[in-house]
């Protein structure tokens, strides 16, 4: 009689009940979350940062023009490479290159950043920045995927999925997952964002820019009382087809993503709506800017802040389409596809971290400004550079990050990391320290072992925490 009554409208009530995070599951010792998978969880150690903000910059950024000063490269410019190269994509060893930019010294701690980001140049003393960090592959499908998953290859979960495996999340109207799409998904598709072996709830949800950012969200129905019986109804087959079956993840998921996108169909048009902003706020992300790649990412990146003040645990940042460049993959004309993509995203982003900051919410953000690998110091041709996984820069801000700091350093041409190297497990092992979660506890069982994000690697970048 009770299975049966579970499939009625008392168990719609009981179903929202037990997702409710003042009645969800506590986390258990290896993180499995049960059966409400979105239910807020607490962390297994106090944490520095609550959400994750991650400006993913596909094709990778050269560190030698952006982070990364090599005054060699000036001296040599022209010359033949002096070191010893490994193996590229493309195998076409030319030259030095020396950086067409300049660098300047920022803030009170003197970092220098060369003039593709004066914007975040203004914030220098929030970052942490790392010039030694390092990829296992110098080919953009595998790098992504070991830079998102930590496995160089295709079907392990995304570190968006396992944070909302470990936390949950603090807005049961939104999911947890967030992929802000500019316009560029990464090579490797949407398994970048995906659930892997985890339950199908923590895969990333797509947000599109445009006036429909989330596909088959509105309702096709005349009136609400119309689309609730066919909800209804649809839970009541599915509720007697678990009863028949027993838990099924693919059914298990799809029931908990019918009754999201439900509370979605209002959360979403008032996360979207800009039109509150202030002119200042607008200006400040360059929103209105004259540049068409500028008002896309800085649309992004405003609405990323507003995700973080809804309690969205994991936001997910891609690059706008600028018009003519292949991402940031630039193997020829250099100076030209570098500057196009900078002028993209610099404001933006820069107004990201300001705005987070004035409104308190930076201490809690963990923001997280990466590629999958950087580029070579020597030409490809005449004008390019091609992909260098050997050592190139990132840099993280906000929740639990000791600013103005500057971690690992590469050799005097920007080629090999040659001091404090990390590893990509590194950081993922570092960001999930931040939201309070022990790397090697936070595993699930598959295929005979107990997997983790990390894999059986990572060390804390602890030089860079506060």
């Amino acid at each position: 009689m009770l299975q049966r009554a579970a499939s009625g409208f008392g168990g719609v009530a009981l179903w929202g009940l037990l997702g409710d995070k003042a009645f969800g599951e506590t986390l258990k010792a290896t993180g499995d979350p049960g059966t409400a998978p979105w239910a807020a969880r607490p962390p297994q150690a106090p944490p520095k940062a609550r959400n994750i903000i991650f400006l993913y910059m596909d094709g990778g950024v050269s560190q030698v023009d952006s982070f990364d000063p090599k005054p060699r490269l000036t001296k040599e410019h022209g010359k033949p490479f002096k070191m010893k190269t490994e193996p590229t994509q493309f195998n076409n060893i030319g030259n030095v290159l020396a950086s067409p930019w300049q660098f300047k010294n920022y803030g009170q701690c003197g970092m220098p950043i060369s003039d593709l980001f004066p914007h975040i140049g203004q914030c220098a003393d929030d970052l942490a920045l790392i010039r030694s960090m390092t990829s296992d592959f110098s080919e953009h499908t595998n790098a992504n995927y070991f830079l998102h998953t930590g496995l160089g290859l295709s079907g392990r979960p995304s570190m968006g999925a396992w944070v909302g495996y470990g936390l949950g999340s603090e807005n049961q109207n939104l999911p947890g997952f967030v992929v802000l799409n500019g316009g560029l998904i990464p090579p490797g598709g949407l398994e970048n964002f995906g659930n892997g072996f985890l339950p199908s709830a923590y895969q990333g949800s797509i947000f599109r820019t445009g006036a429909n950012p989330v596909a088959n969200i509105s309702p096709a129905e005349a009136n609400s009382a119309l689309q609730q019986n066919k909800l209804a109804l649809m839970h009541k087959l599915d509720q007697e087809r678990l009863v028949r079956n027993g838990r099924l993840d693919q059914l298990e998921s799809a029931i908990s993503n019918y009754e999201l996108a439900f509370r979605m169909q209002s959360a979403v048009p008032d996360l979207m709506d800009l039109k509150g902003e202030s002119e200042a706020t607008r200006n400040l992300y360059g929103v209105d800017s004259q540049n068409s790649s500028t008002r896309t990412f800085g649309a992004q990146c405003l609405v990323a802040r507003r995700l973080v003040e809804r309690g969205v645990r994991f936001i997910e940042l891609t690059c706008p389409v600028v018009n003519g460049n292949d991402r940031w993959d630039q193997h020829g004309d250099l100076k030209r596809g570098h500057e196009a993509n900078a002028l993209a995203v610099d404001q933006p982003i820069a107004g990201l971290l300001k705005d987070l900051k004035s409104r308190g919410l930076l201490d809690q953000t963990l923001v997280v400004w990466a590629s999958e690998f950087g580029r070579t110091p020597f030409a490809q041709g005449s004008d390019g550079r091609d992909h260098n996984p050997f050592g190139y820069s990132i840099w993280l801000a906000g929740g639990g990050v000791k600013g103005g700091t500057i971690h690992g350093s590469t050799d005097e041409y920007g080629y090999k990391a040659v001091e404090n190297k990390c590893s990509i497990h590194d950081l993922h092992a570092t960001m999930l320290h931040l939201l309070g979660i022990d790397h090697k506890r936070l595993t699930v069982r598959f295929s005979g072992r107990d997997m983790r994000l990390t894999d059986v690697h990572g060390e804390l970048i602890q030089p860079i925490l506060a």
